[in-house]
């Protein structure tokens, strides 16, 4: 049968598994394209499957998925291969050998890892002095918060590593696989640097058992004799050399082989639980037979231990009082009539026992916290004490003294990353024999044990030892002796020695483990700048990815001090569990069809619960180191999102936002928006050309400059043709709007339409484009720039149908002339205006395009004229004042001007051009038609004859014209009178008596068509009537009469021409100069009849203008003056 597996046996454990760390590019439901290559008998197994033989081209049979499925293997690339591999380096490479299954069960997989990367260096080196300092209340509270916290974490994560196969990667896999590249990444690196944070603290850890409590004396800087700053500076010199040493140490073991790393973890693993074991043992035996452990106090204040030899001022030998070392601390000579400290002359010696035992009830006097500032002295509870209050306190050297502030957030900074380490079972998923079983099962039982070994030792700490000396951070008082040694069963060396292994142990694991996490990362691509970290050695050792984690953890080891890297590492842990579960309540929630874990006791809440615990965990600890770490989380987010490679995980995110979407889209069909929420949602109609590439580019770049009012753009075009037949060249469309869009950085959607006809997909786009309440309500579309040329016919009678269409569907209509000299994105203006020709209102889109265009770095520096055309019977100093005063309240800066236009007669040359117009129009009709359509558009033609009046003679136009002034002069520009929203709008009225004019800008004569296959009219008369006209006007009126043809003129036509020629003649004097002119477009024509005369109007209206933006409201006014 077939197997749809290019090679089954390697799965994801193969070499190139490391790829994008995608399951899905191996995953058995993926085709292979070397099916297509197998004969098709062999395929089929017979003819019983006929049926589906066009599926199984590309579909699996069920007994090939079911096969691939069985033998589907997990193997991470990880030390067990890199281990193989350095064996076999030196021999010659062996055959390839079948990878065995792996083994593992939850006792060896799970659970033991997960012990020992829980126990750790904070159980033997903070927790009595956290119980002395917290009391056991306090220090249970803070246990049970963090245990707690990393319980629900494992709920959740049992709940995400059983949905499905996990691969190698732990948490960084878990959250990048449910919450995206950007939150994976994000968490990833915090995970990677809270690993290598943790390194550092592991190897100070294991200096400062080193130095403090095995071999003192192998100090460099040396610490007797050094009292206060200066000995706490000497010990932090000291953990830096021997930290740096140690730390090129591991490094180089990692560096050399993680073989013997492996070898060691179990005698590492072996060294905690021994250590433990004989912490509960020696528990027992102090309630049977304490140990012998004295503490000196002098009144209530606990003394140093080497600043005394005998616990007594004096004492008696051979019947003679003799001073001891004590005395001579505190007293300036030895003899007995010396002076001494007051405090020492008024408090006696007293020696207790420091470890009294679990029976001796001292668990009372410890319940309750003693917080204490650095530099204050440790004194007992309960002892009686002669002190001054008013006299300074002297010889403070003498006593044990606090090293650091303490408070409860420290503690809780300090004890959370004992709780760490949950993820050791997740991260060896590869390894399990059934992870989905042994995940859950283990982790929560090692987080169980751990946190009943916690709560315990809080409660037995505080019932066998005394409070001072679970304050005594470095034994001081006891003669250097590790707290916890003492009270261990059967040897203090057991837990010295048993602590220092672990914590070198544990130091090994987090330098071999975080270089492999950064490597993950890096081989995933979605940070560019790390992929160099994904290179290694030939065996696939992080070799860069190690160095770049001792160099991280050298700056942990700079630091020096265990309490203050401590807190550091907690902040990424904790941000790395509160997405764990941030991940798994947002599965729950979203209720997505993928999400079937088959560890069923989790629930949303709780997953919320810990989320929330973690965050609270984060601000107690430190809140600033927690506001860095979630700095550094968010910048490594917007990073991944803007730069980062494209990943499509299925996450989580994305249901979010399907989710969102959906929501949103439901509340915006509740009705229209108010006019304050208005903004353009353009649909941009672009045409292709052969190679389905975009012959309008700049279009794309002014929606980009209009797009301050952030709505939507939807980008469209149509392929002519059918679905089955042209869907390669609809999606290499899509392809080259996506790309065009990303590069003139258009934030939108491409839609491209397959139709018989560009008429009817153009249509379709403006019907259907957007969904629900998420529609356009503007359409942008190019001037047809050749659309005299009788090849380009059919192209103007579609751009005319588009504004019919938008105008029924009231929708505004955007048309920019000449688009090919828009600026680009790149290019800036200095200095200029952007020019509003307000001749009808519109619903206040003329105002606000300039606007929104002034917004963006191409137009900012240019101002904002506004024109608005006077009658004859207006006050154009009122209409100044008033739309001053408009536009002050709609917040728009821009200067304003009144044009008056008086009324005039209408040139000849006017009639002359409109005659040439209407011959033009018939000769194109004539070309275009089929015999049918010709027959049709004559009877239209005779029928609107029928029904028309005949023009009166030339001679009586004059006075014709002037009764006709007030019913003709709304029609010049707009026929549909629902088009004007604003029943007081301005009407435009001619300019000046002048019979001819001679503007340059107005040519005489269309230009001839290409191919010459037209014969137009002729041009001499044209020219011939311009050179009579200019004499004199009394020429004109003769000349009317050698013109029989203008008798049957549409005398609308000839108005609404004599308006445009009119209105261009101003606005070229005024704006000659504008970048962009904004114009109203006049409405099309209702019948067919007169769609070349409506093109010829434009035009006319807009000629000698470099660049022109033809603006169509949509009938509802977008802007208002109020809040």
């Amino acid at each position: 049968m077939l197997n749809n597996m290019t090679d089954c046996e390697e799965g994801e454990g193969g070499p190139n598994s490391q790829g994008d760390g995608n399951p899905k590019e191996s995953s058995p439901f993926i085709n292979s394209s070397a099916a297509t290559n197998m004969d098709k008998s062999q395929q089929y197994d017979g003819n019983n499957m006929a049926l589906f033989e066009e599926e199984m081209d590309t579909s699996p049979m069920v007994s090939s998925l079911l096969s691939t499925l069985a033998n589907y293997s997990n193997l991470p690339t990880g030390s067990k291969e890199h281990e193989e591999a350095e064996n076999n380096e030196e021999g010659s490479r062996p055959s390839k050998k079948p990878v065995k299954a792996p083994q593992l069960g939850t006792l060896m997989g799970v659970y033991l890892p997960c012990i020992q990367n829980i126990f750790g260096v904070i159980l033997f080196l903070r927790m009595t002095w956290m119980v002395g300092i917290g009391g056991v209340f306090g220090s249970f509270i803070i246990v049970f918060m963090c245990c707690s916290t990393t319980m629900l974490t494992a709920i959740s994560m049992s709940a995400i590593a059983t949905n499905g196969v996990v691969p190698a990667g732990g948490s960084y896999y878990m959250i990048s696989r449910s919450l995206g590249p950007e939150f994976g990444g994000a968490v990833g690196i915090c995970f990677y640097l809270g690993t290598t944070f943790a390194g550092a603290m592991y190897i100070l850890g294991c200096i400062e058992i080193l130095l403090i409590y095995i071999v003192p004396q192998a100090a460099i800087f040396k610490i007797e004799g050094l009292e206060g700053p200066e000995a706490e500076a000497a010990l932090l010199n000291n953990m830096r050399v021997y930290g740096t040493i140690v730390l090129s140490f591991m490094a180089l073991v990692v560096f050399v082989g993680v073989k013997y790393v492996n070898k060691l973890a179990l005698v590492f693993l072996a060294c905690v639980i021994l250590s433990i074991l004989s912490v509960y043992a020696g528990v027992i035996k102090t309630a049977i037979d304490p140990p012998v452990f004295p503490v000196c106090l002098l009144g209530n204040r606990t003394l140093l231990s080497k600043g005394y030899d005998v616990c007594a001022k004096v004492i008696e030998i051979d019947n003679e009082t003799v001073t001891t070392k004590l005395w001579r601390s505190f007293c300036d000579s030895e003899y007995l009539n010396a002076t001494c400290d007051e405090y020492f002359n008024n408090n006696n010696v007293t020696e207790i026992q420091g470890i009294p035992g679990v029976t001796s009830g001292i668990l009372a006097e410890n319940l309750f916290g003693n917080y204490l500032e650095k530099g204050m002295i440790l004194e007992k509870r309960g002892l009686a004490s002669d002190v001054d209050p008013d006299s300074p306190t002297t010889n403070s050297n003498r006593y044990v003294l606090a090293d650091i502030t303490s408070f409860f957030t420290l503690l809780v900074g300090i004890y959370f990353p004992s709780v760490t380490g949950i993820m050791a079972g997740s991260n060896r998923s590869g390894d399990l024999r059934d992870a989905q079983k042994s995940i859950p099962i283990g982790t929560i039982a090692a987080i169980s044990t751990t946190s009943t070994v916690y709560m315990s030792c809080v409660v037995l700490f505080g019932a066998c030892i005394e409070g001072v000396v679970l304050r005594d951070k470095f034994g001081e008082g006891v003669s250097g002796n590790l707290v916890i040694g003492t009270l261990a069963w059967p040897s203090p060396w057991v837990i010295v020695f048993g602590s220092f292994f672990s914590t070198c142990g544990a130091g090994l694991q987090s330098l071999t483990g975080a270089p492999r996490l950064l490597q993950a990362i890096s081989r995933d691509g979605i940070i560019p700048f790390l992929r160099i970290f994904g290179h290694g050695k030939a065996n696939g050792e992080p070799t860069w990815a190690l160095l770049l984690t001792a160099s991280i953890c050298e700056i942990g080891i700079i630091i020096a001090s265990l309490d203050a890297v401590a807190p550091i590492l907690s902040m990424f842990f904790l941000m790395c569990y509160m997405f764990v579960n941030l991940a798994c309540a947002l599965q729950t929630l979203l209720r997505t069809p993928n999400w079937r874990p088959r560890f069923k006791f989790y629930h949303w809440a709780l997953s919320f619960l810990g989320m929330s615990l973690c965050l609270s965990l984060m601000f107690m600890c430190s809140w600033y180191y927690a506001i860095v770490a979630m700095g550094i989380a968010t910048c490594i987010y917007k990073y991944i999102e803007f730069c980062g490679a494209e990943k499509e995980w299925g996450d989580g995110i994305r249901g979010i936002s399907l989710s969102a979407a959906r929501f949103a889209l439901m509340r915006l069909e509740e009705g229209p928006p108010h006019t304050k929420n208005w903004r353009p949602q353009i649909l941009v109609l672009v045409s292709m050309d052969a190679e389905q590439n975009i012959e309008q580019p700049r279009l794309l770049s002014l929606t980009n400059q209009l797009k301050a009012g952030k709505g939507l753009t939807i980008v469209g075009t149509c392929v002519q043709g059918t679905f089955l037949d042209n869907y390669t060249d609809a999606h290499k469309a899509d392809q080259s709007l996506r790309k065009l869009m990303e590069t003139e950085k258009v934030k939108g959607f491409t839609q491209v339409v397959i139709s018989s006809n560009l008429r009817d997909g153009t249509s379709h786009l403006i019907q259907v484009g957007g969904l629900g309440g998420l529609k356009h309500n503007t359409v942008m579309v190019s001037w047809p720039r050749n659309w005299k040329q009788p090849e380009c016919h059919q192209e103007f009678r579609n751009f005319i149908e588009v504004v019919r269409e938008t105008t029924i569907a009231s929708i505004a209509l955007l048309v920019p002339k000449n688009i090919s000299s828009y600026p680009s994105n790149g290019e800036r203006f200095t200095e200029g205006h952007i020019d509003v020709w307000w001749v009808v209102h519109d619903g206040g889109m003329l105002m606000l395009l300039p606007f929104l265009l002034r917004q963006h770095k191409v137009w900012r520096k240019c101002k904002m004229r506004i024109f608005t055309v006077a009658q004859m019977d207006d006050n154009s100093i009122q209409m100044k004042k008033d739309l001053l005063t408009f536009l002050y309240h709609l917040r728009i800066d821009a200067v304003v001007e009144v044009v008056e236009m008086h009324d005039g007669d209408i040139s000849a040359y006017t009639y002359e051009k409109t005659l040439i117009m209407e011959q033009r129009s018939q000769i194109l009709k004539q070309m275009h038609l089929t015999k049918n359509e010709m027959e049709r558009e004559i009877q239209s033609i005779t029928d609107s004859s029928r029904g028309s009046i005949r023009r009166k003679n030339p001679s009586a136009l004059r006075s014709q014209r002037s009764a006709e002034e007030g019913g003709g002069a709304a029609e010049k520009l707009e026929e549909e009178p629902g088009a004007v929203s604003n029943p007081k709008q301005v009407q435009l009225s001619h300019s000046k008596n002048v019979s001819t004019p001679t503007s340059p800008t107005s040519p005489t004569s269309p230009a001839a068509p290409a191919g010459g296959a037209v014969a137009w009219p002729d041009n001499k008369g044209a020219e011939k009537e311009k050179s009579l006209l200019t004499a004199t006007p009394e020429a004109g009126k003769d000349f009317f009469n050698m013109k029989p043809e203008w008798e049957n003129l549409n005398q609308t036509d000839v108005r609404r021409m004599h308006t445009a020629m009119r209105l261009n003649e101003v606005i070229t004097k005024k704006s000659k100069e504008a970048k962009l002119v904004l114009l109203n477009m006049p409405g099309p024509p209702k019948n067919r009849v007169g769609e070349e005369n409506y093109m010829e109007f434009l035009e006319v209206l807009t000629e000698g203008l470099n660049r022109v933006l033809l603006v169509r409201g949509g009938g509802r006014e977008v802007i208002t003056i109020y809040s």
